[in-house]
């Protein structure tokens, strides 16, 4: 016989794991599905990936992030070098007043570094998005196999 815990532990993990029905509010932003690809306990940074709306009122920019799983966690971008993306960080990442703002594979992405634990599939981490005038949102983003994931891996190569 299962413990009502155990059930809903196991409820929890059905529910973060479906792809896009993860989503989180605080005030007038929402987040939509974020995620990071698992890790295989070697890697010590792992990419985030989100959608984030705002209707709060006013424009916002997420000037930082945080969580509990990594020594920090860092605003960053792709961008294009000659024939080479490369990785950037920024200081903060526009929330238009009725818009949204798309963190993905291959362009803007918050990066975990220095992970104090692995990544594993079909779990959540913590993360704290801090925006400028809306303050600290937390939230959690499901941990999913790349292949779940538009089979995007964590969207990082970054040896050249």
């Amino acid at each position: 016989m299962r413990t009502l815990p155990s059930v809903l532990g196991a409820l929890t993990i059905l529910a973060a794991s479906a792809a896009g029905a993860h989503e989180e509010k605080s005030g007038g932003f929402t987040v939509l599905h974020p995620w990071t690809a698992a890790t295989d306990g070697a890697q010590s940074d792992g990419a985030v990936y989100m959608v984030i709306r705002n209707r709060s009122g006013q424009a916002d920019r997420l000037v930082g992030a945080r969580s509990s799983d990594a020594g920090s966690a860092l605003l960053h971008d792709l961008v294009a070098d000659n024939a080479h993306k490369r990785m950037v960080p920024v200081t903060k990442i526009d929330i238009p007043d009725g818009g949204e703002t798309r963190l993905e594979p291959g362009g803007l992405h918050l990066m975990l570094v220095d992970l104090k634990v692995p990544l594993l599939d079909e779990t959540l981490t913590p993360l704290t998005l801090v925006f400028e005038k809306a303050g600290p949102i937390d939230i959690e983003v499901v941990v999913q196999e790349p292949s779940g994931a538009a089979g995007s891996g964590n969207g990082h190569n970054m040896k050249n």
